[in-house]
């Protein structure tokens, strides 16, 4: 006889669901990142082959947002029509094979279309799979859930960087190939492999997960229903309107100011450290992980933190603060021992502030504004790594040096601590009022 839905172990529930979705999740979204952002260790000694200015590596690093910003709102509603079984499976074969097309770039025009072309594969996944963990995760477990997936991005830079390095160093010239184009292939060829496995392994929604108990399916999709129904819907005339509101607007531009953060040093730091006087690519590597290394501990402490006390805003907007004091703090430093520990600070704080503005949106949002909502608040943020990576190859060519461009980001890090001021000062109000 089946135990009651009222008698199940909720958290053990839970924990079962974590640990059948999100490693794999993790291992897909590192793999993600790694094929987005290598191209900043291969700029080492691709910019050289390809004849690369600063300006032109650093459009190229952002103009994949262009068409990976362009269809993410597409993405995320093909995802609730066929599944995300089959469309994340179809999202990474797509990526993988292009990453490694990214081996045949011969010029700016090439390498620029390359880039392109990765963003369109990819677009979707991320606001995808954000989604995905709505289906699956109770609003009291988001948090920890999505810090546990988007960990994956520190630490595909804690382990990306010395291993690119070491490829860097190991394959010149092996099969008449260079060492950057050798970089791209073997970093391409997990996310192929996770394609096929995305397809068996995933599962749609809990009703149909096999490898829950009965009365456990029943319990989780009970509870996901009933925060649902809990939600108040909004009458809205249109699907645009359902997604052009204030709240989304806000979110959106709070989203944006990390994102610069983000991606204004992701592609840039290997080159950032290879200037202080490092020349081993494997060195640089080591030195360039160490910012991820404080990203990946504050992203799961910080997470934790804030469900187990709430006040996610809060938590966000402080974990804001704290990026763009790092970032700032470079502008006065030349010492690159120094440099590093600050790109730290702002490193801890960025990655924080990921998982818990995602579950803190979430939260806000009604769930049939959801799907389009996530996807276009992922699409405004994904054009701040446009123009994060566009804005530090600029200061480099017009400056000579990386030196004030850290300044120049902490400005993004800074708005978003000021809206999610105004978000908790009229929430606090309105609790004056009730």
């Amino acid at each position: 006889m089946l135990s009651s839905p009222e008698a199940l172990d909720g958290p053990r529930t839970i924990a079962k669901v974590q640990r059948r979705l999100l490693p794999f999740l993790a291992v897909c979204f590192f793999a993600n990142y790694l094929d987005r952002v290598n191209i900043g260790f291969a700029a080492l000694e691709m910019n050289k082959d390809l004849g690369l200015s600063a300006t032109i590596f650093g459009l190229g690093s952002g103009i994949f947002f262009f068409s990976y910003a362009a269809f993410e709102i597409p993405s995320n509603f093909m995802l609730e029509r066929v599944g995300a079984r089959l469309w994340i499976a179809r999202i990474l074969l797509s990526w993988g094979i292009v990453s490694a097309l990214m081996a045949l770039a011969w010029s700016e025009s090439s390498f620029l279309a390359l880039r392109l072309l990765l963003g369109l594969a990819e677009a979707g996944f991320f606001p995808g799979v954000v989604l995905y963990l709505t289906f699956w995760m109770p609003q009291a477990s988001r948090a920890v859930a999505m810090s546990l997936f988007m960990l994956a991005i520190p630490i595909s830079s804690v382990i990306g960087a010395p291993l690119s390095g070491f490829i860097l160093d190991a394959l010149h010239d092996v099969g008449g190939a260079k060492a950057w184009q050798w970089l791209f292939v073997i970093e391409a060829l997990p996310s192929i492999l996770l394609g096929i496995a995305a397809y068996f392994w995933l599962t749609d929604r809990p009703r149909e997960a096999r490898w829950l108990a009965p009365s456990e399916r029943e319990w989780l999709q009970n509870t996901l229903d009933a925060e649902r129904a809990a939600h108040p819907e909004t009458a809205v005339e249109s699907s645009l309107k359902m997604l052009l509101t204030p709240d989304v607007a806000r979110l959106s531009v709070i989203y944006f100011g990390v994102v610069l953060t983000l991606y204004g040093l992701v592609f840039w730091l290997p080159q950032i450290v290879h200037d202080f006087g490092f020349a081993s690519p494997l060195v640089v590597g080591l030195l360039t992980a160490t910012p991820y290394v404080a990203g990946s501990v504050s992203m799961v402490f910080w997470s934790r933190h804030a469900d187990r006390h709430g006040g996610h805003a809060r938590h966000a907007a402080l974990a804001s603060l704290l990026s763009a004091a790092g970032l700032a703090a470079c502008g006065a430093l030349t010492s690159p021992a120094l440099t590093i520990l600050a790109l730290s600070v702002s490193a801890a704080g960025t990655f924080a502030m990921f998982p818990i503005f995602w579950s803190f949106a979430t939260r806000r949002l009604p769930p049939a504004q959801a799907t389009g909502a996530i996807a276009l608040i992922n699409a405004i943020g994904a054009l701040a790594g446009f123009l994060g990576p566009y804005l530090v190859g600029w200061v480099k060519d017009a400056t000579g040096e990386f030196h004030y461009a850290p300044p120049a980001l902490a400005i993004g890090p800074l708005i978003s601590a000021l809206l999610l001021a105004t978000i908790l000062r009229a929430s606090a109000k309105t609790e004056v009022r009730a």
